[in-house]
């Protein structure tokens, strides 16, 4: 079960309440770091997000349905644009708690491993949700909504391996399913170590169709390197892999496989 996860999110979910009660008028509208969203768009996708899980909208049979999670995310923004900060704020710390709730009710019994389908994501059991709250937490509140990379400055709780080890752990069971081209060029094994809170180590194997992780260097004659929280940066692709990762074997091999993977 991913209670590690759950765990993470209700922590990150509290740290990122708070920094919502305090945005000043003008921090609502600065850019935030993820193109094209301001920090209330930031504010309104994570808060949407925890609407859905308390209160699911009902389907319109009229309306086609978003192909890839990237559409469903910026739907969901789109319809709060014209709202005002409060309102944005009001469903953020209105639906919070109950959000991190359905969360901790995934990880229960039989719903934990029912097979959930996340669009153009891929399908994963339910209990894995958190996982996936706690990464997405992590990335909008840590890299694009506060300092050093986003606008806003405030005193928040370092990295921590609790939480960063989760937000990590659902990036590596999303790659296969959301990198398939990672599993046309990776021929051979490819070692990684990220160093600090979050870190160890894996590889990447060649499967019979999707590419497999597993814990640890395991025959790997390449292995490359970067802290986890770089990983975050440029295993989504906010910065180039290359800024931060250093490679021992074939760096051709392996900036093959790197120019490859963009975890969403």
């Amino acid at each position: 079960m991913s209670t590690a996860g759950l765990v993470a999110s209700q922590k990150l979910a509290e740290r990122y309440s708070d920094v919502v009660r305090s945005l000043t008028a003008d921090e609502w509208e600065a850019p935030s770091r993820c193109a094209g969203w301001s920090v209330k768009d930031l504010v309104a996708h994570t808060g949407s997000n925890f609407k859905v899980m308390v209160d699911p909208p009902a389907e319109d049979p009229g309306a086609p349905a978003p192909a890839t999670a990237e559409e469903m995310q910026e739907l969901l923004v789109a319809q709060r644009r014209d709202w005002t900060s409060t309102q944005v704020a009001d469903e953020f710390l209105s639906s919070a708690d109950g959000a991190m709730g359905v969360l901790e009710m995934m990880q229960q019994g039989g719903v934990a491993s029912t097979p959930m389908t996340m669009t153009d994501l891929g399908t994963y059991q339910s209990h894995q949700l958190s996982d996936a709250f706690a990464f997405d937490m992590w990335c909008h509140m840590y890299v694009d909504l506060l300092a050093p990379e986003g606008p806003v400055t405030r005193p928040v709780a370092e990295p921590d391996n609790e939480v960063l080890s989760a937000a990590i752990g659902w990036m590596w069971d999303g790659l296969p399913q959301m990198c398939k081209p990672v599993s046309s060029v990776l021929d051979r094994s490819l070692g990684v170590r990220l160093s600090g809170p979050g870190g160890g180590e894996w590889t990447l194997r060649p499967g019979s169709e999707l590419l497999t992780v597993e814990a640890g260097i395991i025959d790997a004659d390449t292995v490359i390197a970067s802290t986890a929280t770089s990983f975050v940066m440029w295993g989504t692709t906010r910065t180039s892999w290359r800024d931060h990762v250093s490679v021992d074997g074939d760096s051709d091999f392996a900036g093959t496989v790197l120019d490859t993977i963009n975890i969403v």
